[in-house]
């Protein structure tokens, strides 16, 4: 959908590259097993004082409840966990009320780390706070860390509903006091969940099929164009190049392709076989992004400390540095690259989404939200896209809420104005 992968061969016409979106099951099954769990994590530590392990739990369901109501926008939330107390139909919250909550309860968790005290039963494997440094739980602190970046994210998001939520005050807040309210400093803070490669914590592509992860499925031409413009670093880490003319080159398919196209195995970039095995991609939140963010709301006046240049090359270098990727000497001053601070700020946010843009691969579904916050980047459309397709802008509920939940899905779609992919969710109106 945003152009970074396409599939080699796509016969039925329809497909997420053609701004095709069937009903989604997978991430809300699986989000909503999740959501049992930190609520017991949350339960059981709060009788047993643990705050270090309700501020996680709190963290940890922001996050996840971010991502699926940004995905299908308004869902059940404030019942979502009471199935053990009889409601097993939870009714539909709107999501304006889930963001007011989840920026409430990360404001909370804010004020509930506390990093003298060691995580009395371990088992942090994000952070390792399980034990104190010199009388300091460093890992709580970068528990702290990604709750305020989270924060940013979230606040950002929603920058254009201040009128209904206080938005501004509340990022004014967070820029004001990085004390009380510290965010991602270095790459060394950033919510990555790193694979060992041991029995089971194995990164979730490692048993991939070639058949699946090489030959039928490549990089898109958008995605490789600027890479290719600029030797990003990244592209090699990413892709594996291939022949043409006797040139070993990184190449790209269409997105959005005809039904009649179909692209020969091994004659286009597809992703590298090192991406299955490296640790890094259980990726919640970068300092990347959180440098991309500063420099947004640098643009827009809010007081960083530091102009949106400073910031757009601050999130680039930390990208670089993510991937294990050498930047080279000239790269930030490059045509294609250099930030332009006498463009327009509408130009200027695009300079920064773009880069924003690759800074999210393997980052679940960001880029797709910024994309429809923003509208950058701007996404060529494919040849073989119908013309009354639009982008979309959620995923439709899952049909066996149908069956399951028939009352809080009627409430749902009633809310929504719809259910299909071209219904708006409540902070893009």
């Amino acid at each position: 959908l945003m152009q970074v992968d396409a599939p080699r061969s796509s016969t039925s016409g329809g497909g997420l590259h053609r701004y095709v979106v069937n009903p989604g099951s997978a991430v809300w099954s699986s989000f909503y097993g999740y959501f049992n769990d930190i609520q017991d994590i949350y339960t059981i530590s709060d009788k047993l004082g643990e705050n270090n392990y309700k501020a996680i739990a709190l963290v940890y369901k922001s996050w996840a409840y971010s991502i699926l109501t940004d995905l299908y926008g308004d869902i059940p939330y404030s019942q979502a966990t009471q199935a053990i107390s009889g409601v097993v139909k939870p009714t539909f919250d709107d999501q304006k009320s889930i963001y007011v909550q989840i920026l409430k309860d990360l404001e909370t968790a804010n004020s509930l780390f506390d990093d003298t005290k060691a995580l009395t039963y371990a088992g942090d494997l994000v952070y390792n706070s399980n034990a104190l440094t010199s009388g300091k739980n460093l890992g709580i602190q970068k528990w702290k860390k990604f709750c305020n970046s989270l924060r940013l994210r979230l606040l950002l998001r929603i920058l254009k509903k201040d009128g209904e939520i206080n938005v501004m005050e509340q990022i004014n807040s967070i820029l004001s006091n990085t004390t009380a309210n510290p965010v991602f400093a270095s790459n060394s803070d950033e919510a990555i969940f790193k694979y060992p490669g041991t029995t089971p914590y194995f990164n979730p592509y490692y048993n991939a099929r070639q058949l699946d992860w090489r030959d039928g499925t490549y990089f898109t031409k958008f995605f490789l164009e600027k890479l290719n413009a600029t030797q990003d670093p990244r592209r090699a880490i990413w892709a594996i190049p291939v022949t043409v003319s006797g040139q070993s080159v990184f190449q790209g398919i269409e997105s959005g392709y005809p039904i009649t196209t179909e692209y020969v195995v091994g004659k286009n970039s597809s992703y590298t076989d090192a991406l299955k095995t490296l640790p890094q991609l259980g990726v919640m939140m970068t300092f990347a992004e959180v440098e991309f963010i500063k420099a947004e709301l640098s643009l827009k006046g809010y007081g960083t400390g530091k102009t949106p240049k400073a910031h757009y090359e601050a999130g680039i270098t930390a990208s670089m540095l993510q991937w294990g990727a050498t930047m080279p000497p000239n790269f930030l001053t490059q045509a294609g690259v250099v930030y332009d601070d006498a463009a327009t700020q509408d130009q200027q946010l695009e300079q920064i989404m773009v880069q924003k843009y690759y800074a999210y691969f393997f980052v679940d579904y960001q880029s797709w939200f910024e994309k429809r916050r923003t509208g950058y980047p701007v996404l060529p459309r494919g040849t073989g896209i119908p013309a009354e397709n639009q982008f979309p802008s959620r995923v439709p509920y899952p049909t066996y809420l149908q069956s399951l939940n028939p009352e809080g899905l009627k409430t749902g779609v009633t809310s929504m104005g719809g259910d299909d992919s071209n219904i708006k969710v409540w902070w893009e109106k």
